[in-house]
């Protein structure tokens, strides 16, 4: 993951360890009521003597039922951590539904090749189609090892022959050359699928 957000994924794969599911939270803030095989009846009966005693939570997902027995102050905690987990939670999905994510996703192969197509689109388009591939390029690809670049048209143009390691100044030379495309080349039918094809000639390549 872009490193921008490691410390949030962490917090939020660490939200297992402090038990925050709801099987977890139940057997911490009560114990579940027991049924037994009463064999002179031939049946599963559950305990009475809890009847009243506790208030009572009854699962959806298995009908077991849990005699809770927190005071509100442990209620009150858990209440704490799950809003904190939430908030996590909802601070992740606006980071992954941000900027360059929101159109490429979040990249996480360490080697890529990036395949421009541009078809016939008025120049504005043209415009807008590299300003979101120079913020994919400054955003998350500065966070992997390698990659390229390729315009699929009827003469293949590629920003370097194979993928080159990933620093500031072949961002910044990638960027260069985005910009200094032509906005209209001569494609073919065949454009797309070679330019595809001479992206995953290179063997380094992962996507």
């Amino acid at each position: 993951q872009p490193l921008v957000s490691s410390s949030k994924w962490l917090q939020l794969h660490g939200l297992k360890r402090n038990k925050l599911s709801l099987s977890q939270i139940l057997s911490q803030i009560g114990f579940q009521h027991r049924k037994d095989y009463v064999t002179t009846l031939g049946k599963l009966v559950a305990s009475r003597y809890a009847d009243g005693l506790f208030p009572q939570y009854k699962r959806a997902q298995d009908g077991s039922v849990y005699n809770l027995t927190a005071k509100k102050e442990l209620i009150l905690h858990f209440v704490d951590c799950l809003m904190g987990a939430i908030e996590l939670y909802k601070q992740r999905m606006e980071w992954l539904t941000s900027e360059s994510r929101q159109i490429f996703g979040v990249i996480q192969e360490q080697c890529i090749v990036i395949v421009l197509d541009f078809g016939a689109v008025a120049p504005t388009e043209f415009d807008l189609c590299r300003d979101a591939l120079s913020m994919v390029l400054v955003e998350q690809v500065t966070q992997i090892a390698k990659f390229n670049l390729i315009r699929a048209a009827q003469d293949l143009m590629k920003w370097q022959q194979k993928s080159a390691p990933v620093s500031e100044h072949t961002v910044e030379s990638a960027v260069t050359w985005l910009w200094k495309l032509d906005h209209m080349t001569a494609a073919s039918h065949t454009s797309s699928a070679e330019a595809l094809l001479e992206a995953m000639s290179d063997e380094a390549v992962s996507s």
